[in-house]
């Protein structure tokens, strides 16, 4: 399994540069005018994990292969994205596979850069809470106007069948709930309920994690001391969401540079880590994934799967296969694994150790699964 993000904003906001910076690749247009981004840019980025380069030097593997993120660069949505104003519904419709929204807001201050919410007002000032707010209303109102459709059309079948009339009741109750302006992630829903087929049907845009991005100038990375971020850090914890500080500009320049040469870079911002390594993780983080690891002379990989997951689904990442035919997983948890040495070290002292069908993956897990054909 993936991850795929769909990233989403006001047009001239950052998003196109912060995706040429995600991907290392000057793929999407990063051009001073909405819609620029006339087709969805997708683009599967590697998640940074110095776990499988530690393994690797014990293993000697032929290549390493790291977890992916998907991220889908969605042209700028406009107020009336919704009822198709700019681009909009062909490009809300490229982000309802996506598995979370990564809603890029501007948080720097340039007065060469049109602001689209003033009319083109250059002077206008940066408004990073209204910004935000006008594109969930358009997600919002995207969600009602898929949702009514359903609705017309349960209704007028519950009334030749009384076994729909459930489902329609629920879809009245979700459309009142969005016509008072709520997202579908705040609409109540319990086991068994009527709704809970239209919601997996529907890949309603508000019923995704959202993480705000807050996109800062180079004059100041962290956006510590920027009001703007602090205005949309309170607008997303208010709404439930986790907020990362991107200074796109700073990625774009770190994605030309070597390894070695973007630690240095990165040092000289008193940073550690990238901001869209840190982006990434936190999306993992927000949708509840982690990683198990697997090591050997072919390769050395990191497997997504969701928290929560036991050993036999697990396996069925890398293979139907193995969750089919499951007998057990030999499991050595990464630190005991670096600390010994590798599997025959790990064995020797004990804490490489058989698990069966209960068992609950870790995050870190070094993993060989047997199965029988």
């Amino acid at each position: 399994m993936g991850l795929s993000v769909g990233i989403v904003g006001l047009p001239n906001v950052g998003k196109s540069t912060l995706f040429n910076a995600l991907t290392k690749k000057q793929q999407a247009a990063a051009e001073n005018y909405p819609f620029c981004t006339i087709e969805p840019n997708s683009a599967i980025v590697e998640v940074a994990d110095p776990r499988l380069d530690k393994l690797a030097e014990l293993a000697k593997p032929e290549r390493i292969i790291r977890a992916t993120v998907e991220f889908t660069d969605i042209a700028g949505l406009v107020k009336g994205a919704s009822k198709g104003e700019g681009l909009g519904n062909k490009f809300l419709a490229n982000i309802r596979e996506c598995d979370a929204i990564l809603h890029v807001v501007r948080c720097f201050d340039n007065d060469d850069i049109i602001h689209v919410q003033e009319g083109g007002n250059k002077a206008a000032p940066i408004d990073p809470v209204g910004d935000a707010e006008v594109i969930e209303t358009e997600l919002v109102l995207a969600d009602m106007e898929q949702l009514r459709k359903r609705y017309d059309r349960v209704k007028k079948e519950a009334q030749a069948k009384p076994p729909m009339r459930p489902e329609a009741e629920a879809c009245a109750a979700l459309l009142k709930h969005l016509e008072d302006g709520n997202p579908v992630s705040t609409f109540p829903r319990g086991e068994g309920d009527a709704i809970l087929p239209v919601l997996r049907e529907l890949h309603f845009l508000t019923d995704k994690k959202v993480i705000f991005c807050a996109n800062v100038a180079d004059d100041d990375v962290t956006g510590g001391n920027s009001p703007h971020v602090a205005a949309l850090k309170e607008y997303a914890a208010k709404h439930g969401c986790e907020t990362v500080v991107v200074c796109a500009q700073m990625e774009a320049d770190l994605a030309g540079l070597t390894d070695d040469e973007s630690k240095e870079f990165l040092q000289s911002y008193g940073l550690s880590e990238s901001s869209l390594d840190r982006t990434i993780k936190l999306a993992y983080e927000t949708l509840g994934l982690a990683s198990f690891l697997t090591a050997g002379p072919k390769e050395v990989r990191a497997w997504t799967f969701r928290r929560g997951w036991k050993a036999p689904k697990c396996a069925g990442v890398i293979h139907t296969d193995f969750e089919k035919g499951f007998i057990r997983a030999q499991v050595v948890a990464y630190e005991d694994y670096v600390k010994y040495g590798g599997e025959a070290g790990a064995r020797e002292h004990g804490v490489l150790r058989p698990e069966g069908k209960e068992y609950e993956m870790k995050d870190g897990d070094v993993v060989e699964f047997l199965f029988s054909n």
